[in-house]
């Protein structure tokens, strides 16, 4: 999902924060008759960056300048180029994607799916044709943390020479999880989470949020501004985030039994990513609870649940609190490889603390 704000301004990037690389690559693509140009255009760019921090509206934004008519460092938006950009249709820029196959058909699906070898072999065929349009041709490979080794081995030769008319832009987690040859091969921007405040700002700015909402959504994510939108985009999710947290608390008081039911109930959905949000909204809840407890209320992200985090750091100890986050953060590396998830929940579920 990408995070372009619904209204663009011309010769301006449709980005919020992220500035040190948008400038950076901007000076790269002042023509070359500029004098202010001091950096030379890479043929492959690599955006690292936690989840929807923003990697691929930054790798779709270079994109669109890469290919925009206009001669500017920044896209125009009224050029056939940014017209066909703007509606996923540009001949000249393909996503790669990772892909399941479910039913005997590959669909794309970024959580359970990998990177295949035979969708390399077809990027190695498009780099070598002409562009359609203009002067390049730009390919956005996304999530290569989930290549298989055979997709890695294969479009090794194409990161390292690709042909002339040919820019790479490629987007992961972190750099741990791919192949050092990937890496050595690329220009690399590692994004960082933004600051609440702008997080706040591009909320109300570019999606008209509700002060309230913004505030809130921008606390919880993490300097995540993607999270913040696809949340702003789909009410359900803050629906689901009450659920998360009412379930949390009846826990707290729950005996054994009420816990390891819980416990299978959450081994039997499949879902990981469920799974993933339950953990990162628990997180969240007792990070705030031993902020409260160390007075920095205001520090809290769960804006909206004061009064219930002060009761809490009331009635359970620092170290209680302490305990349980290392926990989480335990369970949480255990599920993200191969476990017995039922065992694992069955340890987050006992190790509770009660109120």
């Amino acid at each position: 999902m990408t995070t372009t704000p619904p209204h663009q301004t011309p010769g301006v990037w449709p980005i919020y924060g992220h500035t040190w690389a948008s400038q950076y690559l901007q000076r790269a693509l002042q023509p070359s008759g500029d004098v202010e140009r001091t950096v030379r255009l890479s043929h492959a760019y690599l955006f690292l960056g936690p989840p929807q921090v923003g990697k691929t509206t930054f790798a779709r934004a270079l994109a669109t300048a890469l290919l925009c008519h206009a001669t500017t460092a920044a896209p125009c938006y009224g050029c056939r180029a940014c017209r066909l950009m703007a509606l996923d249709s540009h001949p000249d820029f393909r996503m790669v994607q990772p892909t399941a196959r479910v039913d005997k058909e590959f669909v794309v699906d970024r959580q359970k799916g990998e990177l295949r070898a035979e969708q390399a072999e077809q990027l190695i065929r498009d780099a070598a044709l002409r562009p359609m349009e203009g002067r390049r041709k730009v390919f956005l490979i996304q999530d290569m943390q989930l290549a298989n080794p055979a997709f890695a081995n294969k479009i090794l030769k194409t990161l390292e020479e690709p042909p002339a008319h040919v820019v790479l832009l490629v987007t992961a987690h972190h750099r741990a999880a791919l192949l050092p040859t990937i890496v050595s091969r690329c220009q690399v921007f590692e994004l960082r989470p933004l600051d609440p405040i702008l997080v706040r700002q591009a909320l109300q700015e570019g999606w008209q949020a509700p002060p309230n909402e913004a505030d809130l959504l921008a606390r919880l994510s993490a300097g995540r501004l993607g999270w913040a939108v696809d949340q702003l985009r789909h009410p359900e999710r803050s629906e689901e985030r009450s659920r998360q947290l009412a379930s949390l608390w009846r826990l707290m008081s729950a005996d054994r039994v009420d816990r390891l039911n819980f416990s299978g109930e959450l081994a039997a959905q499949r879902d990981p990513q469920s799974l993933f949000s339950l953990l990162e909204v628990w997180t969240s809840w007792w990070r705030d609870v031993l902020l409260a407890q160390a007075g920095c209320h205001d520090a809290c992200s769960n804006v909206d649940q004061q009064e219930r985090i002060t009761h809490h750091a009331g009635q359970i100890e620092g170290r209680a609190v302490q305990d349980y986050l290392a926990t989480l953060r335990r369970i949480e590396g255990y599920l993200r490889h191969t476990v017995n998830v039922r065992l694992a929940l069955d340890v987050l579920l006992l190790k509770l603390p009660e109120a």
